[in-house]
């Protein structure tokens, strides 16, 4: 008996091209080959006639290869030898000739082999003429089998006559033809077994969703677009349901555990800080404030996610929620992923607090309440860590603000009350865990992020989280003109975005600019490029260019351009201690220009900072882009910020850069962002791009599918929290809270 449970060999037989589509598409099971969908459907019904050929139309056309050769040519660019595979199609009207075009000759041969004369298929292009010959530019195919192959030329003409007006194209792998993927589904499908349907069916009643097998059917052999649709919401929703269900257990599960309530005892620190503030909170932070302090004031622990635009204010609700926690005689630790952005952190918390005892606080010094502020990284020396851990052991360093070198076994807190996670996204759940597992109860938890969520990447990513929204700006924020800086069209421009950056500085202003790269190819740790992706969701591979790098450029700007000024540069790599006295030193206007990494990208907040120029900005992300940006008009003056890039015209990364060019809105640029990257790896760490760990679902295209299965899911929990009359269900989600997925998903 086969059942979806059984190796992908018992449908597959045991031959070259099995191994090809086991190795190549990691399909294991028959399970796991049912599961693989098509990425898009061709409408052969609307097969294009070719009898009257126009320039730049475009063609889907049924034809058969002719002819094909290999022509080495010499590369003007590398000076190397490269080869095109030309090839010509029969078609039901004129012939049409097919270039393809390759580095490395053993690529070029594979195509040649693959388009051998008489195989097959339907190519899709744009019309064209060269040298007085019709020809198909850019195509895309469909081949149905050669005569090189396992398959024969007889097999082929019968897949042609197979052909259905709704035509699955799969995802594929190098020797295997998405006919040969129909041709096993299709078998798979007949012989398969004891399919079982983790949906109860009074939720598929309910929802109107359709049973599993007939979802493979009409996924994988449609009779139309309709069908098509009706089985993709069936997976969606069924992923959907399942993940609203991992998070909803999370969430149920943490409402059930006990935590000490912090309602502020006799403490006055909270109230004595808030009068001394030179200013009124926006009504976002005194609502956000408010859901906090209930929060906190109940016996279960919080587990909030404030989120907010660049410069909204959230540290200082942030400083809010541990002046109460303090004020209740526990501890807070902020945790955060640099030393500079900790000591940033440390510098304007500090700074903040002075005016409650009127005057300065320096490293260890009290607070009028008794408390001290404490900074713990990695670099300092066992000598340097001695006195702050002791003051943290024995409860009297009230807000320690540290790197990961706070999760270290050496650091015991008296009372740990709250954690708060700067940038959440770049810590792993162990992490936070290890610093959660500090307290003698569960502490109440608060995660930051200045990257703006879309609703549905809320409910799906950080579903197990309350989340709380800052988009007000307090007042005194100016306005940020961005400019677009296209070097590919421009590249005489560059010397104007030196002037600018002088022009600023004659001001008495200060500036930026950010590199992607320390020296060479060393890249900030952390860091990872933008990924741009083709239709199909396969990386776009930038040519090879070497980029910007923080200890040349300010090298080339200082003797160059910038001659005469004061420029620096700061990287993750330099001692902490040139880290933090360059940061200092810019503070103070000491520093006319800072080349840094992004290392700035977050935190960092010098109010005389009115200009930052982004080189290579199309290495960056929508998000990353826009906070850092972020770091200029602070301080009452207008920014600027100028991104230089060679993306060329009419790009994915061109378009980046024009969307953050063209507007401030953060929750409008991060859905831009998902528009434009997909949602990458939502379920993990990889946040610029690449392909979803997402099997169907797309969190904004399918929006409803997602609000219907949260109202599902709460449903199911609210009968059953454990799953018990829906067990093939319960069994699905215990997978992902067992599977490393399940870490991810809070990673994120």
């Amino acid at each position: 008996m086969i059942t979806l449970d059984s190796p992908v060999q018992a449908v597959l037989g045991d031959n070259k091209k099995a191994e090809r589509i086991v190795n190549g598409l990691k399909l294991r099971t028959v399970g796991d080959l049912l599961h693989h969908f098509p990425r898009r459907y061709l409408d052969t019904a609307k097969l294009t006639s070719v009898a009257e050929l126009q320039e730049g139309r475009m063609l889907t056309v049924l034809g058969e290869i002719v002819a094909t050769k290999v022509v080495p040519y010499g590369d003007r660019r590398t000076g190397r030898t490269a080869f095109r595979v030309e090839t010509v199609l029969q078609t039901d009207g004129p012939r049409l000739s097919m270039t393809f075009f390759s580095k490395r000759k053993h690529t070029a041969e594979w195509n040649e082999r693959r388009l051998a004369p008489g195989t097959r298929g339907v190519f899709i292009g744009k019309a064209g003429t060269f040298n007085n010959r019709w020809q198909l530019t850019h195509p895309q195919m469909v081949l149905f089998g050669d005569g090189n192959d396992e398959g024969t030329p007889e097999d082929a003409a019968m897949t042609i006559e197979a052909l259905t007006d709704v035509f699955p194209i799969y995802p594929l792998t190098a020797g295997v033809l998405s006919w040969d993927l129909q041709r096993a589904i299709r078998f798979a499908r007949e012989v398969v077994t004891g399919i079982e349907d983790p949906l109860p069916d009074h939720l598929k009643q309910a929802y109107q969703i359709l049973d599993l097998r007939e979802a493979f059917d009409q996924i994988h052999q449609p009779a139309s677009f309709d069908e098509v649709e009706a089985a993709q919401r069936r997976f969606r929703f069924a992923e959907a349901v399942t993940l609203q269900l991992v998070l909803g257990r999370r969430r149920r599960a943490v409402q059930a555990q006990g935590a000490q309530a912090r309602t502020g005892g006799m403490g006055d620190l909270l109230a004595r800080f808030d009068a001394t503030l030179p200013f009124t909170l926006t009504r976002g932070q005194r609502e956000v404030g408010e859901e906090i302090e209930r929060d906190l004031a109940r016996p279960h622990p919080m587990n909030r996610l404030l989120q907010g635009e660049v410069g909204s204010g959230k540290t200082l609700v942030a400083l809010r929620a541990m002046l109460k926690v303090v004020d209740s005689g526990g501890q807070a630790a902020l945790l955060a992923p640099t030393e500079v952005l900790a000591q940033q952190h440390y510098r304007s918390i500090s700074a903040m607090l002075a005016a409650v005892n009127g005057g300065s606080l320096a490293a260890g010094g009290l607070l009028g309440g008794g408390t001290t502020v404490e900074l713990l990284t990695g670099s300092m020396t066992k000598a340097q860590r001695t006195e702050p851990l002791s003051r943290i052991a024995i409860g009297e360093a009230g807000i320690v603000i540290g790197t990961h070198a706070l999760l270290q076994d050496q650091v015991i807190f008296d009372d740990l009350g709250l954690v708060v996670v700067d940038e959440q996204h770049r810590f792993g759940v162990e992490q936070r865990a290890a610093l959660t597992d500090k307290a003698g109860t569960p502490p109440h938890v608060l995660v930051m992020t200045a990257t703006p969520i879309p609703r549905t990447v809320a409910m799906t990513v950080f579903g197990d989280l309350e989340v709380s929204t800052l988009s007000e700006l307090p007042g005194g924020r100016a306005p940020i003109q961005t400019n677009l800086v296209p070097l590919a069209d421009r590249p005489q421009w560059i010397d104007r975005v030196w002037e600018r950056v002088r022009e600023e500085v004659a001001t008495g202003h200060q500036a930026y600019v950010v590199a992607p790269r320390i020296s060479g190819d060393d890249a900030e740790q952390g860091e990872i490029d933008a990924v741009d992706l083709d239709e199909d969701g396969n990386p776009i591979k930038d040519p090879p260019r070497p980029l910007a790098a923080v200890t040349e450029l300010a090298a080339e700007l200082s003797a160059g351009p910038l001659l005469g000024l004061r420029v620096a540069a700061l990287h993750g790599k330099l001692p902490p201690e040139e880290k933090d006295r360059t940061m200092r030193a810019f503070g103070a206007g000491e520093i006319d220009v800072l080349v840094s990494t992004t290392v700035i990208e977050v935190g960092v907040d010098v109010a005389n900072a009115t200009a930052m120029v982004i080189v290579d900005a199309e290495r960056f992300g929508v998000s990353q882009l826009h906070q850092l940006r972020g770091r200029v008009g602070r301080g009452g003056h207008p920014g600027l910020c100028l991104l230089v890039s060679h993306a060329p015209y009419d790009t994915p990364a061109r378009a980046r850069l024009e969307a953050v060019a063209s507007t401030t809105d953060g929750f409008a640029l991060s859905q831009v962002d998902l528009e434009l990257r997909r949602e990458g790896d939502v379920l993990g760490a990889n946040q610029s791009g690449g392909r979803s760990s997402l099997r169907n679902l797309r969190v904004l295209r399918d929006e409803e599918t997602i609000v219907e299965a949260r109202a599902a899911a709460a449903e199911l929990l609210d009968e059953d929290v454990d799953l018990h009359h829906a067990p093939r269900l319960a069994a699905a989600v215990r997978a992902i809270e067992n599977s490393i997925q399940a870490e991810y998903m809070e990673k994120s």
